[in-house]
């Protein structure tokens, strides 16, 4: 990894700390999830971690809201390693170590340089493992969970592919998503604003977003023209490909769209895929429904306190 990197990271991480750590007591209680205490130093080496694997710059823009959406984090982090305890999940300290392993090889970082980079920007090493157990923990619950539903039919296969191939006869457009629910959006004129600034689409999206397209960097694939709701529809067909919506409010939350790309079958040559990414599609997509309602149960079935 670069040096300005290195000084980039430390400068964010440095501004996070004077901007919520100054003057305040690092034990006191944030939060607490079925008990479980989730303290202020819990929530600021969650910001300084946010800040150094995001590089999402730390401003007048961003700043509510990543507050916000680490405190939220955490709190579904609880949740997930109390689901995991639970069913007998069993994440030992080796797993970790060759997740943080493989953290460093995507990141390009030589091998055992993470605990210096961690220390520089204020980042516990203990917090970090522990955010990689949980991720650890809830993907081995949703592949035992998934297994129980069974596997993806030959006969699931073959519709989906036949509904493909007619589905190439339609007008459609290729978007990404981002869904701030009411309750978060004060600040999401900013994050539009910072969007049209920084390229980054995916990266904010599955930091920000609400929605369960979040996992893929708000990529919502291709979308038959018509199948929208008519207020994003309308959105959609007002923009130009790469281009970036202003806030549309709909029901719950306020949506950001970007148009990707569209396609016209008068005129773009069809891709039709094969049984093999057919296949793994509808595991990705069993998969993130699974993870959108198992959660979503967890967090009504458990008993937050935020404290201010």
């Amino acid at each position: 990894m670069k040096k300005s990197f290195y000084i980039f990271v430390l400068s964010l991480c440095c501004i996070a700390a004077n901007s919520w750590a100054q003057n305040q007591n690092s034990y006191k209680i944030a939060a607490l999830v079925n008990g479980e205490i989730i303290s202020n130093q819990d929530i600021q080496n969650r910001i300084n971690s946010f800040l150094m694997t995001s590089q999402i710059p730390l401003n007048e823009q961003t700043k509510a809201m990543i507050m916000q959406r680490v405190l939220h984090a955490a709190v579904d982090e609880k949740i997930k390693l109390q689901a995991a305890e639970k069913n007998n999940i069993d994440v030992s300290e080796k797993d970790i170590d060759a997740a943080i392993a493989n953290f460093e090889k995507n990141n390009k970082i030589s091998k055992g340089e993470l605990k210096n980079i961690l220390k520089e920007a204020k980042v516990s090493e203990k917090s970090f493992r522990e955010q990689m157990k949980a991720d650890l923990a809830w993907i081995r619950l949703l592949r035992n969970k998934l297994r129980m539903e069974g596997n993806i039919t030959q006969k699931e296969i073959e519709t989906a592919l036949a509904d493909a191939k007619k589905d190439l006869n339609t007008p459609k457009y290729q978007i990404s998503e981002i869904f701030v629910k009411k309750a978060k959006a004060k600040d999401i004129q900013d994050l539009v604003d910072n969007l049209r600034k920084d390229p980054r689409f995916e990266l904010y999206a599955m930091r920000f977003s609400d929605s369960p397209s979040a996992a893929k960097g708000g990529n919502l694939g291709w979308v038959n023209q018509g199948k929208l709701p008519e207020k994003l529809e309308e959105v959609v067909l007002s923009l130009k490909p790469g281009e970036i919506s202003d806030p549309v409010l709909l029901n719950d939350g306020y949506y950001i769209i970007r148009l990707n790309q569209t396609f016209n079958p008068k005129k773009d040559k069809p891709q039709i895929p094969d049984e093999a990414e057919i296949k793994n599609y509808l595991t990705n997509q069993k998969m993130e429904t699974l993870a959108q309602k198992y959660l979503q149960d967890l967090r009504q079935q458990a008993v937050v306190e935020i404290r201010n």
